[in-house]
């Protein structure tokens, strides 16, 4: 009896050895691989980023509405920079953003103006325009000014901090204007009763974030829509960007590396609301 109770526990210490070195094996395993993975995205990253900075190194944007735009640095606020720089951002909106520009508008209001890739970009074409330029950041004001300075439209792109309902709502719109709005959710607080008559001929692009509350674009469609003729636009994924924008510049990239280029990184299916005035 007691020789058979020791060969089980000879058994089962055995068991419990090779149980354990199982475990440590595989954990070793995943750990290499895992380090190995790294090690390529990083090599991955680190030539792609070679290859970026190499074909932006005049910080101009190659393509679309606003080519030819100068950036000051290779920094951009709270979005993706290569994409702007390619000229891919939100192209979503590109037909709007060409009929903007062909508007004679005499005045934008830009609500979270970021580093200026708006605020600038439509002052530079278009040159009967004053822009007023709204920004809660301190670090995305200063890179308006900085980009505006160097595309020589400072004295036409006005940079303040806060905007809001009331702000809107005391706004001269004697002359033609254009209000731009991307404010991360905020929206559902600046247009309201309280300014809804104000801005009643003016024209809007707003870009709603129903994944901070489902129902801002709802609400602002039933706000505007005696005064306004509503359209909507949704976003595309990152990934169908990848697969279906080409780019001269970028046609030796892999889908991979196409898709780092146009990443906008968006979390969800944002929508615009573009609104004329009747």
């Amino acid at each position: 009896m007691k020789s058979l109770i020791k060969k089980i526990l000879i058994w089962l210490l055995s068991f419990d050895k090779i149980g354990a070195f199982i475990k440590w094996y595989s954990i070793t395993i995943w750990k290499i691989k895992y380090q190995r993975e790294l090690i390529e995205r990083r090599i991955e990253e680190k030539e792609l980023n070679d290859f970026a900075f190499a074909l932006f190194s005049n910080k101009t944007v190659l393509n679309g509405p606003f080519k030819d735009m100068v950036y000051p640095s290779m920094r951009s606020k709270s979005s993706s920079l290569f994409s702007k720089l390619i000229g891919s951002y939100e192209r979503e909106l590109e037909d709007n953003f060409i009929e903007i520009i062909n508007t004679k508008y005499e005045q934008i209001i830009d609500i979270g103006c970021a580093e200026g890739y708006y605020a600038v970009g439509f002052a530079l074409k278009m040159p009967q325009v004053k822009v007023f330029a709204y920004d809660i950041d301190k670090e995305a004001r200063e890179l308006t000014k900085q980009m505006a300075v160097l595309n020589h439209v400072n004295d036409r792109v006005m940079i303040s901090s806060n905007c809001t309902a009331q702000t809107l709502k005391n706004f001269d719109y004697t002359k033609k204007t254009l209000i731009i709005s991307d404010c991360e959710g905020y929206e559902r607080f600046l247009f309201n009763e309280v300014n809804i008559n104000s801005v009643k001929n003016v024209d809007l692009l707003i870009e709603t974030h129903d994944w901070v509350d489902i129902t801002i674009s709802s609400n602002l469609e039933e706000l505007f829509q005696s005064s306004h003729e509503v359209k909507i636009i949704q976003s595309v994924s990152d990934v169908y960007k990848a697969k279906n924008y080409h780019y001269p510049e970028l046609k030796s990239l892999s889908l991979k590396e196409k898709y780092r280029m146009f990443e906008e990184g968006r979390r969800f299916v944002d929508e615009w609301l573009i609104l004329k005035h009747n």
